[in-house]
Formats: C-alpha cells, structure tokens, sequence
C-alpha cells in the first residue's frame, strides 16, 4: 500500500461578508440604473414607461418600486449565487445561465403587454442594462469572494 502524500483538496472557501457586502453594493448600483434608465426614458426622450407619461420625469410609486425591483433581484441573485458556490460544481457557469435566462425574460416580457412599442423597447432595453449589470457584478464579486478546493487563506494573504 503506498502512501499520497498529497494533500486532498477541501472544499471551496467562500467568504459570506465579502459575496454579501458586493451583493449589496450591486443593489444600490441596480437601482440606481433603474432610476437613471427611467429619468432617462421619460426626461430625455419623453417616452412613457411604468406610469403614464403625465407623471412626469421622475413618475410615481411606479419608479420606486422598479429601482426596488432592481435592488431585490440583485439581492436575489447574490443569494442563489452564494448557493451555487457551495454546492455545485462549475458554479460560475450555472449562475450565468440563470441569469442570462432571467434577463431574456426581462427583455421579453414588455412585448407581451398593450403598451406602445416605444415603451416596450424602452422597458425591455432597461430590463437588458439591468440583467447584464447585475450578472456581471454579482459574478465578479463571486469569483473574488470564492478560493479554490484545497487553497488555504493565511493572514497575510
């Protein structure tokens, strides 16, 4: 019988306060794009999007239930990806998918209402910003916050 000496790799180490700590910041970010999206869509080129264009620039509840929206499914998405990086192999991948699924639903849907279509494409070109903003941030605070099956972290770094 012979012996390997080397080590088995672990687990992979995760740090929550870190996958967290972007996941929130990635919040604030979404809803602030939700916001700037609709300053932009209704101030600039005066198209009605989530309320009736007679709201003005800034809207109603509508604008600050979309940048809540947004800030959820940061959150959301920060959570599932958490998820991911403990239990599945190829985590990354799989969070990518999801989110790309999620945010052709998002880029759909307007398409499905009575709306007029400068709105549809407006909303769905918001949804599109959003899903790529919140995808690629809680992903990249994923692979900062995750180290590899086996690799121990020291003080020093």
């Amino acid at each position: 019988m012979t012996h390997d000496p080397s080590p088995r790799p672990g687990p992979p180490g995760v740090d929550a306060r870190r996958i967290w700590a972007g996941g929130v910041a990635t919040a604030v970010i979404g809803a602030l794009i939700a916001v700037v999206g609709i300053v932009l869509v209704r101030g600039v080129f005066d198209i009605p999007i989530l309320a009736p264009e007679g709201e003005g620039t800034w809207g109603d509840a509508s604008t600050g239930w979309y940048a809540a929206g947004a800030a959820l499914a940061a959150l959301l998405s920060t959570g599932l990806v958490h998820l991911l990086l403990l239990t599945t192999p190829q985590p990354l991948r799989f969070f990518g998918w999801v989110v790309g699924l999620a945010t052709v639903i998002g880029v759909v849907a307007p398409f499905t209402s009575d709306a007029e279509l400068d709105a549809q494409v407006a909303t769905a070109g918001l949804n599109l910003v959003l899903g790529v903003a919140i995808g690629t941030l809680v992903s990249s605070v994923a692979q900062s916050a995750s180290r590899p099956p086996g690799r121990r972290v020291t003080r020093n770094g």
